[in-house]
């Protein structure tokens, strides 16, 4: 359990607001370090997690073999996220009796709806990657022009008598 996430359940009921957001209020849930909501979307969101959710769809995997497919994780990282997306009852964990143990993982059914979602995602990201592209190589060009407006009216500050 990571430090600071709490055991017990807890409350964190959003209150229908002016704003038109009613209980889908991002700042009810996001703003609360004990929401429950929050915490799971933590767990689910970040990288390993969505990485070992794409690699165990439709089929079982060996911790070796997870390992292997992703790129940069550690074994500590990998043996932390698939315990947390376990306990979450996203994946299960298969101990078979032989020597040595073998161990396979794979998605529950809860962890199969979750991987319809991160598929959108990644179709979204996959259809609109272009955009956003263009949209940094802007961006950078412009902080880098600010930049450089800023540093020579700074360098002209700095020679005017």
């Amino acid at each position: 359990m990571e430090e600071g996430t709490s055991k017990s359940p807890s409350n964190c009921a959003s209150t229908v607001s002016g704003d038109g957001y009613g209980d889908t209020d991002p700042f009810q849930w996001d703003t609360r370090e004990d929401c429950e909501v929050r915490q799971i979307l933590d767990r689910v969101a970040d990288k390993w997690s969505l990485l070992v959710i794409a690699l165990l769809e439709h089929r079982r995997l060996r911790f070796t073999q997870l390992r292997r497919e992703i790129d940069g994780i550690s074994q500590r990282m990998l043996t932390v996220t698939l315990r947390h997306l376990e306990r979450d009852g996203l994946v299960k964990r298969t101990v078979h009796p032989v020597v040595p143990p073998r161990v396979e993982y794979e998605l529950t059914p809860l962890g199969g709806t979750l991987h319809e979602t991160i598929r959108s995602l990644v179709t979204w990201t996959e259809h609109h990657q272009g955009e956003i592209a263009a949209s940094r190589a802007a961006y950078d060009t412009r902080t880098e022009e600010e930049a450089a407006a800023a540093s020579a009216g700074a360098a002209a500050g700095a020679s005017a008598p």
